[in-house]
């Protein structure tokens, strides 16, 4: 697959996922509205309609904005992080793209995210303690990830899933507790009602009661997953980018053993770093099992597909100059 296909495929992607939280929103209120009362079930659609559009246009041209704001990124310049800077601008001038705008977390957790709706309108953010422990190589290596996560379109799914996801579960909490303190315990007076009638009332109030119950978990699998396929690319696009996979690798392992953890990352916005933000302090072994519940690959995998690349860029280099001799 060329980039240009990775990239259509990604803005498919984004069209499929913001359709599919429309649709899981209308879901949501059709049933809510139903529960509390079947003549108001279209009230609860309508409802949900109107949510769902704003939650939509929200994510697609403020989800940047957000996500830098919940991680406390400030912007930097040029004269206040010159080689951060200009590290930037060289690997958006080797990538093809515009010059991110450059943000800073003051914090001593070493990580890093991308995020925007396209290249046009991109940011790179990067904590204080990954451009104090990385060296150049490492930090060409991380920037250039991310610059791959830009160039493929990976910001735009990314960053909208960060608004998405988020309020579909407070969407989802806030109708249960309302269902559980209102309406669900109101059987219609329904004493016109036929049997039949009543039967459908009630499966369809026990459907719905499961899907609210259950949408946060759905919506955040399904996060998870698309991180997870996301960021084998962009660490193969990111170490195509400088020629030299090993600095990234060896960024994984520093970012990995050296962890600290990053208080404002939540569940919401983990899946946009490099690597996962909730390690415990002391650093975390790069041999372990992956889960279902991960937002990122294990390490140890990334790392190890990132030196195979390394082999195979030695051995080309090698028979390169075994032709020219």
């Amino acid at each position: 697959m060329t980039f240009y296909d990775q990239i259509t495929k990604n803005k498919w992607k984004s069209a499929l996922l913001v359709s599919a939280f429309i649709a899981f929103i209308l879901l949501l209120g059709f049933f809510v509205g139903y529960i509390w009362g079947p003549e108001r079930a279209l009230v609860g659609l309508i409802l949900a309609t109107v949510i769902a559009t704003a939650m939509a246009f929200t994510s697609y041209y403020h989800s940047d904005k957000i996500a830098l704001a919940s991680a406390g990124a400030r912007p930097v310049t040029k004269e206040e992080y010159p080689y951060y800077v200009n590290t930037v601008e060289g690997l958006a001038i080797a990538a093809g793209l515009p010059m991110p705008r450059t943000y800073i977390i003051e914090t001593p957790a070493l990580n890093a995210f991308a995020t925007g709706r396209d290249p046009e309108h991109a940011a790179i953010a990067v904590t204080t303690g990954l451009l104090e422990r990385c060296n150049r190589l490492e930090l060409e290596g991380v920037i250039a990830h991310e610059m791959s996560h830009i160039k493929n379109y990976d910001i735009r799914l990314m960053s909208m899933v960060v608004v998405l996801v988020g309020l579909v579960v407070i969407f989802s909490e806030i109708l249960f507790r309302m269902f559980l303190f209102g309406g669900g315990g109101r059987r219609r007076e329904g004493g016109g009602e036929g049997e039949g009638a009543g039967v459908i009332y009630l499966a369809l109030m026990l459907l719905g009661l499961i899907f609210l119950i259950l949408s946060p978990i759905i919506a955040q699998l399904l996060q998870l997953a698309i991180s997870r396929r996301r960021e084998f690319l962009a660490d193969a696009n990111g170490a195509m980018l400088t020629r030299y996979p090993e600095g990234l690798a060896s960024a994984l392992e520093k970012l990995t053993l050296e962890a600290k953890p990053f208080p404002r990352a939540s569940k919401a916005t983990a899946h946009l770093f490099i690597v996962q933000p909730f390690r415990k302090q002391g650093g975390e072994r790069i041999h372990r099992r992956s889960s279902i519940w991960d937002t990122h690959p294990p390490v140890e995998e990334r790392i190890r597909r990132l030196r195979a690349m390394a082999g195979m860029e030695g051995m080309y280099t090698q028979a390169q100059m075994g032709s020219q001799a």
